[in-house]
């Protein structure tokens, strides 16, 4: 079968739907290979920062506690969400493989975007820990415990996987007659179904319900909460105690503004003013990139607990390959 049999649209009657898909991002900017070799070391140190806190986490039994449950979950889901998007990219762009197949294109749009809407609810879930523990301290232990985090983290997989797998099923009964053209550097939800022919109000509508569930109200959250932690702290007389307490949030801040920031900023630009297709797409990129690698330096590598940790295995493998060395020494006969 020919190339060109391979990419002729398969359809019965009115309906068509493409063998592929052509991805046109990146294109007409100069030294973009730079660019690729950057995102390749991101991609490196995101694996290497991730592997290491999810190791640590799951090693060190002191950290088998309700926080930690949460920041296991980011980094999980910033590993897998680095994993999904980022090789493809560099094997699409890198080596000129910009034709994907209709299905590989479904699956990569669902998997891009059910790990960065659980990287942007993890944050809500963050938040919750941070506003029990300062607006509630003294019911902390009984509020935030492991089976609650647990449940809370299993309905948001659940609830967003749910709502994905209807956003992204909905683009299969599109009809493509058109263009094959998405001009992003994924197979980006808008992008897709804004090349259909058909009828795409329905699609439209889970557009906007998947953005105001997924970008809007995780920030309006996080938002009363600060709100209401900011009351809490109001209230404490010693400026020092209030500082101790907002000093235990800045890890969090500085996640959500990483998140949060580049995304509303280019909605915002792009409502109020033109913004280059290219300064788009690499701003998206880049959101959808860097967050995953900062995540465990910002919010944990750098923590006294686990760092100690790190410590403790260290001493711990060294110990044990010591003693392994002196079992396995040869007894010298005479």
């Amino acid at each position: 079968m020919g190339s060109e049999e391979k990419a002729a649209p398969k359809f019965n009657a009115t309906f068509f739907r493409p063998a592929n898909f052509y991805l046109s991002g990146f294109s007409n900017i100069p030294h973009v290979k730079y660019y690729y070799v950057f995102l390749c070391f991101v991609y490196i140190l995101t694996v290497l920062g991730n592997v290491l806190l999810i190791s640590v986490i799951y090693l060190v039994k002191t950290l088998h506690t309700p926080k930690y449950m949460i920041v296991f979950n980011l980094a999980l889901a910033d590993l897998c969400g680095s994993t999904a998007l980022i090789p493809k990219l560099l094997d699409t762009f890198l080596f000129n493989r910009r034709y994907i197949l209709y299905e590989a294109c479904l699956s990569s749009m669902f998997f891009v975007l059910i790990f960065a809407s659980v990287q942007l609810w993890t944050l809500v879930t963050m938040a919750y820990d941070r506003f029990v523990a300062i607006c509630f301290p003294l019911r902390y232990h009984s509020i935030v415990t492991k089976p609650a985090i647990a449940a809370m983290l299993l309905f948001m997989w659940i609830f967003l996987l749910s709502l994905l797998v209807l956003t992204v099923g909905l683009i299969d009964r599109l009809s493509f007659c058109g263009s094959v053209e998405v001009k992003s550097f994924f197979c980006d939800h808008a992008p897709v179904y804004r090349l259909a022919c058909n009828d795409t109000s329905l699609n439209n509508i889970m557009a906007w319900i998947a953005f105001a569930i997924l970008l809007c109200f995780p920030l309006i959250l996080i938002g009363l909460t600060y709100v209401s932690i900011s009351i809490a702290l109001s209230r404490i007389a010693s400026a020092e105690e209030r500082l101790k307490a907002l000093k235990t949030c800045t890890s969090h801040l500085i996640l959500v503004a990483i998140f949060f920031l580049p995304i509303v900023g280019t909605n915002i630009a792009a409502v109020t003013s033109y913004i280059h297709p290219n300064a788009r797409i690499i701003n998206s990129s880049l959101t959808h990139t860097i967050p995953a690698l900062l995540n465990p330096i910002v919010y944990s590598l750098k923590t006294e607990e686990v760092l100690n940790s790190i410590r403790k295995l260290c001493k711990r493998n060294r110990l044990s390959n010591i003693t392994s060395s002196k079992k396995m020494k040869p007894v010298s006969l005479q």
